[in-house]
């Protein structure tokens, strides 16, 4: 991906708390970081705006399942690891 400079304002106590966690050169990194991900959960939000006005909300009925689900998909996934591992 092609980048750009910009200048930006921060204010000065996260500037100097992101610098402890990343070098001189990794703070643009952290900050794109931070960025792409506020943009991507705004993207998402979009979208779910959209699917609510076609389909309606989801219920908690819906939501439920949905966890359900995602619950044996990860059980099944630890199941696989598991296995793998026993075996190699």
């Amino acid at each position: 991906m092609a980048t750009r400079k910009i200048t930006i304002s921060v204010p000065e106590e996260l500037v100097e708390s992101i610098k402890e966690r990343v070098d001189a050169r990794g703070v643009s990194g952290y900050i794109a970081a931070a960025a792409a991900h506020r943009d991507a959960m705004d993207r998402l939000r979009e979208l779910a705006d959209r699917l609510e006005e076609e389909h309606g909300a989801v219920t908690d009925d819906e939501q439920q399942a949905a966890l359900d689900r995602i619950a044996a998909i990860d059980g099944w996934h630890d199941e696989q690891r598991s296995a793998s591992s026993e075996t190699a």
